[in-house]
């Protein structure tokens, strides 16, 4: 329930204000007074987007506070969603700054725009004349039609599971789109990767062949260098080996002589031996380097292919095709598995439409139920509103495919006159009819929503006399189950209140403001009786002003 508002450079208000009472409150007020300034405030508080052309005065901040009692409305699961401090008097605070930011508090902890939007939309239904025009909008029909029957839990679940089934059918559609696109991709894969896999390329290979080519292309000269090299070594009278030998010979008689002689020899004839093993491998290795076109022919070969594949891929080692080969052996097995899951989504996505179907079905059924009680409660109501031949009707029908609130599409049908045709609500309403219309659906649902408060913002219009004072009955009704707020220029509405604000402006030498205050009894009587007389209170205006207020009680 709103408790109070406060509100400081906002448009035409300076400084305002403003306690509220349970039960029924009454706004009035000459036309351009300001009444309508509290809504947008309101609007503002609880997560409206704005920006610096709220500011009545650019150089200042704009600040508005809302005081709401939520104990007891089932907001704590909320204000725990949101690591908020639950206070049985919670205020909601806003304020825009002339650079144009804009904060939100709850409790004086920040918090952005959607969540202070989310509790505002928990707390205050502000019902405007604009809103009326949504009356023929289905969408709003199968809300009301849902508000009554007590469908909000079903809805959560239902909406759970269209979201899921929603994201499967957009999953399906990207694998089958992928497997398309496979489908033109797989032959060109699958050669690539044949090519690759009969090369039958080993890690090292290419650095081995490469050096297998070099010797064999140069095998004559290798031979020929290394017979070179034995000459000098051992196979000729002067050779290296022939001579060490000698040498020893010379060392080892002259070290019969002289001990310090032998060290010399020992090394002498390591070298010998050295030389010798040298000239034995040298020997080896030059009778094996032989020539061998054909293997030279093979060699070449290899690494044309592997200097071929190389270029393609744009690499330059073994080691890389590998990796691509590896990458495209993946990629084949990635899409010869996209059939699986597109089959076994195609499984999930039947499972869950039939969960979507039963809870469309059970809401369909609630729906059903509902009707009669809503046609019934309407006439009642519309007859007390001053059109007792009015009939209101209800039009279930199926859809073809699942929308965000199940598969029923709902029309609300309307007569005003006994034994006229049953319309579609905007071929059969007046403009006062549509206010007295969405005045009984409000009153319905009213009473079985969880809203602490409403504020009608003058949806009276077209209606006068007799009517006013029965759509003031409807409001005062309501204020038994739920706070409400009316702007209104009906006197026989206003006469009908607990609590009665009046809008005024008056002018500062910095252009016009706009204020409210609470009237006491007999500023209460002079009000109505101003708007009884237009604008002029006389001693029959006042005395009719109390007689209306005297019918209500007040």
């Amino acid at each position: 329930m709103l408790l109070h508002l406060s509100v400081e450079n906002y448009i035409l208000i300076q400084s305002l204000e403003l306690g509220f009472h349970e039960g029924f409150t009454a706004i009035t007020g000459e036309t351009g007074a300001g009444k309508s300034i509290m809504v947008g405030a309101l609007n503002l508080v609880l997560g409206q987007r704005a920006d610096t052309q709220v500011l009545r005065d650019k150089n200042q901040k704009c600040i508005i506070e809302a005081g709401f009692s939520v104990d007891g409305y089932g907001l704590e699961p909320l204000f725990n969603q949101y690591d908020l401090d639950f206070e049985k008097v919670s205020l909601f605070r806003r304020e825009i700054t002339p650079q144009g930011k804009s904060r939100a508090f709850i409790n004086d902890t920040p918090v952005n725009l959607s969540t202070l939007k989310e509790f505002g939309d928990r707390l205050l239904d502000i019902h405007s004349q604009n809103q009326t025009l949504e009356l023929n909008e289905s969408g709003f029909q199968l809300e009301m039609l849902d508000s009554y029957s007590g469908s909000a839990s079903d809805l959560d679940e239902y909406a759970k599971c269209f979201e899921l089934y929603q994201k499967q059918i957009k999953e399906l559609k990207v694998l089958q789109d992928a497997e398309h696109k496979s489908d033109i991709d797989r032959e060109y894969l699958e050669f690539q990767f044949g090519e690759l896999s009969s090369a039958n390329l080993t890690e090292n290979e290419q650095s081995e062949a490469e050096a297998e080519l070099e010797v064999l292309t140069h095998a004559e000269d290798i031979r020929s260098r290394l017979y070179s090299a034995l000459l000098v070594l051992h196979e000729n009278d002067s050779s290296v080996i022939s001579g060490l030998s000698e040498a020893k010979q010379s060392l080892d008689q002259a070290s019969r002589f002289s001990n310090a002689i032998a060290p010399y020899f020992d090394r002498l004839d390591a070298c010998y031996i050295e030389l010798k093993e040298l000239a034995r491998e040298l020997s080896s290795y030059a009778d094996s380097v032989q020539s061998d076109p054909e293997r030279l022919q093979r060699l070449s070969d290899r690494l044309d292919q592997i200097y071929r594949l190389e270029q393609k891929h744009k690499v330059s080692t073994v080691s890389e095709l590998l990796s691509i080969q590896s990458e495209l052996s993946n990629s084949l097995s990635e899409l010869g598995s996209l059939k699986d899951k597109i089959e076994i989504l195609k499984i999930q996505i039947d499972n869950q439409k039939a969960a979507l179907t039963a809870l469309a079905a059970g809401l369909t059924k609630k729906r059903t139920a509902a009707i009669p009680g809503i046609e019934k409660e309407m006439d009642a109501i519309l007859a007390d509103l001053g059109m007792p031949s009015a009939r209101f009707r209800i039009n279930l029908t199926s859809l073809s495919d699942f929308s965000g609130r199940g598969l029923d599409k709902v029309d609300f049908l309307f007569s005003a006159n006994k034994g006229g045709e049953m319309k579609e609500i905007h071929k059969a309403a007046s403009g006062g009819e549509l206010s007295r219309l969405m005045l009984a659906i409000k009153s319905l649902i009213v009473s079985r929503s969880m809203l602490p408060t409403v504020l009608f913002d003058e949806i009276d219009s077209g209606v006068s006399g007799e009517i006013a004072g029965k759509i003031g009955n409807i409001m005062k009704r309501m204020s038994k189950t739920v706070q409400v707020v009316a702007i209104t220029h009906l006197p026989q509405i206003a006469a009908k209140c607990n609590q009665h604000l009046l809008a005024f402006k008056k002018e500062d030498d910095k252009g016009t403001i706009s204020s409210l205050r609470i009237l006491d009894n007999e500023e209460r009587i002079n009000e109505v009786a101003r708007m009884l007389s237009d604008h002029k209170i006389t001693d029959t205006s006042r005395a009719a002003a109390l007689e209306l207020m005297s019918a209500t009680g007040n």
